[in-house]
């Protein structure tokens, strides 16, 4: 099943941290066009459909709906809904009982809400799933965007989420460089649309222009006064994202030459020295090899400081709490006999050794478990 709106859908995909928060605010922005906060529908339930069972009977497809609906990190978007009966409205303007007709069914609503025809929509991690939004939305088109490798791990280590060290961080980025390359190289030129993070910040105008005709819409010089928008004010009010609360700016550009030191650059050049080539930034460091000891060192602390931080002062220790509690339903779900592993669909992550953080966690359950992480739900914080 697959849903062909009449105005097309927007997917705006690159690595964490390279600026794709920044595209999300300024499409945003634009008269026609509609984005919400960050949605991660498709990494975290897209994979793991099987198990609702038959989505064609209603009890199944409603217990899709209200997890989705419910999921959201930014709740209700900001939308004034009744959460009493919000589940019932999405379900009965679904075009149809599938995945994508929750995903189109909120996210309409969204647009409307906004009083816009056309809506977008940005989750990094969606650029392991662009077959998958293909089949859903046909005529759905994708803006990349692409920072230094460099630059991106840098802020990686600085930020409150995500890899703690250059090794993981160099992996992480290396393979969101790699999983679009079969999207770049098949995709039609109206389907597929590359930009840089520095092209954007140094000269954002112009980028803008290139953006809008490659979506067939416009200028709007609005895009331009994106930090005055709710979710540039709102995620300005983070340690994470404070440039958001200002004009765009190349400031941040290059930033790795201080925060990274030498030695980092280096394990990073081994690491993903040639995709960072490939994608138009030259390596100006010698390698820097690391033996398996040294690896395994690196995953195992990654994998300690991501679970011991969590519930830090800046930690994201509500949304993690609620993907642990859908994991949790996975596994009712599979008690009561609505799926069988046995049985289950090879869908990509699942069985990968990143899959957990592909499908949007912060930290490996083993290490929740070893630490005695406690969930939580509520939040007087800015949620994202």
């Amino acid at each position: 099943m697959s849903i062909k709106s009449k105005e097309r859908p927007i997917f705006v995909l690159g690595a964490e941290r390279s600026g794709t928060t920044l595209l999300m605010a300024m499409l945003g922005q634009h008269k026609r066009i509609s984005v919400p906060e960050v949605v991660w529908y498709y990494p975290r339930f897209r994979p793991y459909l099987h198990t609702y069972g038959d989505l064609s009977r209603p009890e199944n497809f409603r217990t899709l709906a209200e997890e989705m609906v419910f999921g959201l990190k930014t709740p209700f978007w900001g939308m004034p809904v009744n959460p009493a009966t919000i589940v019932d409205e999405i379900v009965a303007r679904a075009p149809e009982q599938s995945f994508a007709g929750v995903f189109a069914a909120m996210i309409e609503k969204y647009a409307e809400h906004e009083g816009k025809p056309r809506w977008g929509e940005k989750t990094p991690h969606n650029l392991y799933f662009v077959k998958e939004i293909l089949e859903d939305f046909p005529n759905a088109q994708f803006v990349f965007i692409t920072r230094d490798g460099r630059d991106a791990c840098a802020d990686y280590l600085e930020s409150s989420f995500g890899p703690t060290n250059i090794y993981a961080a160099a992996h992480a980025w290396k393979r969101a460089q790699n999983a679009v390359r079969a999207s770049r190289a098949n995709l039609r030129i109206d389907q597929w649309f590359d930009i840089s993070y520095e092209d954007l910040a140094r000269q954002p105008e112009a980028v803008l222009r290139r953006v809008a005709r490659f979506l067939a819409e416009d200028y709007d010089p609005r895009m331009l006064e994106f930090h005055q928008g709710e979710i540039a004010r709102r995620r300005g009010q983070t340690r994470d994202h404070a440039p958001l609360g200002g004009p765009a700016n190349p400031a941040y550009i290059g930033i790795h030459k201080n925060l990274l030191s030498l030695r980092d650059q280096r394990i990073f050049a081994w690491v993903a020295g040639k995709e960072l080539e490939d994608s138009g930034y030259p390596a100006d460091v010698e390698p820097l090899e690391l033996d398996r000891e040294a690896i395994e060192r690196y995953l195992e602390l990654d994998g300690r400081y991501r679970a011991a931080s969590l519930d830090a002062s800046d930690g994201h220790i509500v949304y993690e709490s609620y993907n642990d509690w859908l994991a949790d339903q996975r596994e009712a779900r599979r008690q009561a006999g609505l799926w069988n592993p046995e049985s289950a669909p090879e869908h990509f992550p699942l069985g990968d050794p990143d899959e957990e953080m592909i499908a949007g966690q912060r930290a490996w359950h083993k290490w929740k478990y070893y630490f005695g992480i406690k969930r939580r739900y509520v939040s007087n914080k800015v949620v994202l």
